[in-house]
């Protein structure tokens, strides 16, 4: 028999692994709808076009490319794509549907593929959360942007993180002031990789990119706090995002300024943001910004709009590491035995009768003898064991077992659905 293996980058997610991920992702979304945003899905893939030169160089070179069908194919030729992210999906949506109405609040919680090298908490396959306001230019939208994903992380259990504030009008500033006003695109690319290389390491890039060493002590002089001509507006404009955001609930002292922060994707055209835990390390949970050109590509009308994203898997491994996750939901509370063939129209009824009163019921499909039964029914997390035998059956009665403290009770099926109920609240 041959070996089989997953897609690298690509993971199979367990029952108990899929509890935790739905819990964490019904959190968000109920937090997502509390501030007012609306849901929506784009189709996994998008025609090659909608995708290409939107994310830059390095980015482009990252997306899963589909070959066309038949002889298209064969020669290598491509017409479609998985999606990167959900924002450019969005913005093909919003020049598609020109009659939404403005400003247009959705979030969206699907996956995406990037050809990325795996490493913790990055898989070639994962799940973004996002949230955008399409249609306003109010820095209001930036400032429910940080609200919504400090709930979030705050409803999720997270107290330790910071919020990064920067603004790409701010860095192209640095490049005009460095001599490079048309080389901005190279310089974010490379500042984004600070955390990840250091200093060294981001001046030896800049260095292959054919900037001078002068114009890098210049930027790093610049990055470190030191002066940047005709940046004032844009300062003043981070300042107010930052008190509007305190405004709506995000704690004191939460966000700062960082120069450093570069979001390398080409799309954003003003304030950027990113959420960062202290432990463990593993780079940025959340991140944004405001895009305010992109829908125009598609449309040929400009649509301000600004975004944040929470990555669900990071966020997962952080609060695995940190044992955030909770046991997660059970399969069944109630763990319905099959005593005999003579019994089954009754045990059929009582998992019937649970199910109906929203009681998450899992029920014996081979019968048995009733002590595995009942340790299948332990493997399963149930909290309650019903067994309906011949006496029971012709009473009209059933046993329901308490599996944490042993003791059982008699009772008529509708007196020991209602007591299940009232007890699981």
């Amino acid at each position: 028999m041959a070996e089989v293996h997953l897609p690298k980058g690509m993971r199979d997610l367990l029952p108990a692994q899929m509890q935790a991920r739905l819990q964490i992702i019904d959190t968000v979304r109920k937090v997502f709808a509390r501030f007012g945003f609306e849901p929506l899905e784009t189709p996994a893939m998008e025609r090659i076009e909608t995708l290409m030169g939107k994310y830059g160089d390095e980015g482009d070179k990252l997306i899963f490319r589909v070959l066309k069908r038949g002889e298209g194919g064969e020669r290598g030729e491509v017409d479609q794509a998985l999606r990167y992210d959900l924002t450019v999906p969005l913005a093909r949506v919003l020049a598609m549907n020109p009659g939404l109405a403005m400003p247009f609040r959705r979030y969206q919680i699907q996956p995406v593929w990037r050809a990325d090298r795996p490493q913790k908490g990055r898989f070639r396959e994962f799940t973004q959360c996002d949230v955008d306001i399409a249609g306003s230019e109010s820095p209001l939208c930036e400032a429910e942007c940080l609200a919504v994903a400090s709930a979030a992380l705050t409803a999720l259990g997270f107290r330790d993180f910071t919020i990064r504030l920067n603004d790409r009008r701010i860095l192209a500033a640095m490049a005009a002031a460095i001599g490079a006003p048309d080389r901005l695109i190279s310089m974010v690319t490379a500042i984004d990789k600070l955390d990840k290389v250091g200093e060294d390491g981001v001046r030896k890039e800049l260095a292959a990119q054919s900037f001078a060493p002068e114009a890098a002590d210049l930027l790093f002089s610049m990055l470190g706090g030191g002066p940047i001509p005709e940046v004032e507006a844009y300062e003043a404009g981070l300042d107010q995002i930052i008190g509007y955001a305190h405004d709506l609930g995000v704690a004191p002292g939460r966000v700062v300024k960082d120069r450093t922060l570069a979001r390398g994707l080409d799309y954003y055209t003003g304030p950027v943001f990113e959420i960062v835990v202290t432990e463990p390390k593993i780079g940025s949970i959340s991140g944004g910004g405001r895009y305010d050109e992109l829908v125009g590509m598609f449309s040929g009308r400009k649509i301000p709009a600004v975004g944040i994203s929470l990555g669900l898997e990071r966020i997962f491994v952080v609060m695995e590491e940190l044992g955030m996750l909770g046991a997660g939901a059970k399969a069944a509370e109630v763990f319905v035995t099959r005593f005999s063939d003579a019994t089954l129209s009754e045990t059929l009824q009582a998992a019937a009768a649970l199910r109906d009163a929203g009681v998450p019921t899992c029920l014996a499909l081979d019968g048995g003898k009733l002590g595995k039964q009942l340790q299948q029914a332990d493997k399963t997390g149930a909290r309650w064991a019903v067994v309906i035998g011949p006496s029971e059956a012709k009473a009209g009665l059933a046993q329901l077992k308490d599996l944490r403290s042993g003791s059982q009770q008699t009772l008529p099926l509708t007196e020991l659905v209602a007591q299940v109920k009232a007890a699981l609240g």
